[in-house]
């Protein structure tokens, strides 16, 4: 099982959280039993369950790069 990264693990609400823990719980346990082909829909159901995360983390980012713009135009100004 691949694991979602800190950054978009820290977006998923509770709920998400939660469900994507058992989840991940539940295809560690199927490779451990060499059980690869029903691993594989766990995973894929994780990457759904994540999708809507990873979207919120790319939003925080264009704010962070639209203010990070704003500031230096502002600063160019000034000069």
């Amino acid at each position: 099982m691949r694991h979602a990264s800190v950054q978009v693990r820290a977006k998923l609400t509770e709920g998400e959280l939660e469900r994507y823990e058992n989840l991940f719980e539940v295809g560690k346990f199927l490779e451990s039993q060499n059980k690869y082909d029903l691993a594989y829909h766990i995973q894929r159901e994780i990457e759904h369950l994540i999708a809507p995360a990873i979207e919120r983390l790319k939003e925080g980012s264009k704010e962070r790069d639209q203010l990070n713009q704003d500031f230096i135009a502002q600063k160019n100004r000034e000069s």
